[in-house]
């Protein structure tokens, strides 16, 4: 949680970070490192950015980000048909 970054600016959410990993075996002779920074820019169109909230819970991060008006006014539903 505390090396994992999210910003949401101009329409674009940047999520960067670092992986840490260290384990070792349980009495036998080996232990693996694992490090590495990460970065995902995901463009975004019609959200709220005001309302953005993330939270972190379990290793899982939830970032929710509600669509504007706009957004939800110009979407349009197209029906699937059978074979």
């Amino acid at each position: 949680e505390k090396d994992v970054q999210v910003e949401l600016a101009n329409g674009m959410l940047v999520i960067r970070g670092e992986k840490k990993v260290e384990s070792e075996g349980d009495g036998k002779l080996f232990s693996e490192r694992t490090y590495g920074a990460f970065e995902r820019q995901i463009p975004l169109d019609g959200v709220q950015e005001d309302k953005a909230e993330a939270s972190f819970r379990n290793g899982v991060l939830t970032i929710t980000l509600p669509k504007s008006e706009q957004a939800r006014q110009s979407v349009r539903r197209i029906a699937i048909n059978g074979s």
